[in-house]
């Protein structure tokens, strides 16, 4: 029962971070259409930033605006510079695009920080938390709660606002929202924003745990991906839940099978989805008539 436990743990820790990547490439893929596979970058920038400015001497939450303000600006210049000038190519074009700028922030973090591992001292110490035989990491409820607070913020954002229903208007039809007075490019550039604030906050809560260095996006944009394909591409209740899953089944399988193939889980959940279900556990099928 105590292992059992520490694996859940686990796995909803990195699930958690899997879904705030997974609701990243949501927000940016329902307004635009783009798959950002920069997505992991925000995470990597999120996590640098703030190492590198609490070891000037920045107080950790100010370092943390700091991290995400820079991810933001990032965010923003990704959309302006690459993004925008690329209007109605094709999504491969797209996707090869975002591939090219993570290729680009990786080599420009490797430049601006260094080739290390570094790490932030837990938010709430780094003393284990025995819950029924488990040992839990305060850390993990840092991680769980922000992924809790962002999910409900982007919710009532979406459902509750004027501008979050410019961004459901844009995300359902660009040309018709364009057509009653909503600014698309505005909102697209706010989609790319705010994705990459929630990418960066996902770095800054998972370094005390795992650890940051300039090419940890890679693999962080992989399994985010992974995890908004499981849920639905487009669904934001399908990327927190696919995160989860992915988490879990990580954590399980590198418990009772073999660490050596967690990595490969996210390989085989896209697999797996591309053959039985395409629309994910809550996305919608498509019908196009011809």
């Amino acid at each position: 029962m105590p292992e059992l436990l520490q694996f859940l743990v686990s796995g909803l820790t990195i699930g958690a971070v899997y879904a705030l990547v997974a609701l990243g490439f949501t927000l940016i893929h329902n307004a635009s259409d783009v798959v950002n596979f920069a997505q992991g970058e925000f995470v990597m920038l999120g996590g640098m930033v703030t190492v590198f400015a609490t070891a000037a001497g920045i107080p950790l939450p100010l370092a943390a605006l700091l991290a995400i303000a820079v991810a933001v600006l990032v965010g923003l210049a990704l959309h302006r510079l690459a993004i925008e000038p690329a209007r109605g190519a094709s999504a491969v074009t797209l996707i090869i695009i975002t591939i090219g700028a993570s290729i680009f922030l990786r080599g420009v973090a490797q430049i601006v920080f260094d080739k290390r591992f570094h790490q932030l001292p837990g938010f709430s110490g780094n003393d284990p938390i025995m819950v029924l035989g488990a040992a839990i990491l305060p850390q993990s409820f840092w991680v769980l709660g922000g992924a809790l607070i962002v999910f409900c913020g982007l919710f009532l954002f979406l459902e509750r606002t004027l501008m979050g229903k410019a961004v459901l208007a844009t995300a359902a039809n660009r040309l018709a929202a364009r057509l009653v007075g909503v600014d698309t490019s505005f909102v697209l550039a706010l989609s790319f924003g705010l994705s990459a604030a929630i990418g960066a906050l996902a770095g800054i809560l998972i370094t005390p745990i795992t650890l940051t260095s300039f090419d940890v996006g890679t693999l962080l944009a992989l399994k985010g991906f992974a995890a908004a394909m499981l849920g639905g591409m487009g669904s934001p209740l399908g990327a927190v839940v696919g995160g989860l899953v992915l988490g879990l089944l990580e954590a399980l399988g590198a418990g009772y099978v073999s660490s050596a193939y967690k990595d490969a889980v996210a390989f085989l959940v896209i697999l797996a989805v591309l053959f039985s279900m395409p629309q994910g556990l809550f996305g919608h099928r498509s019908v196009e008539r011809v």
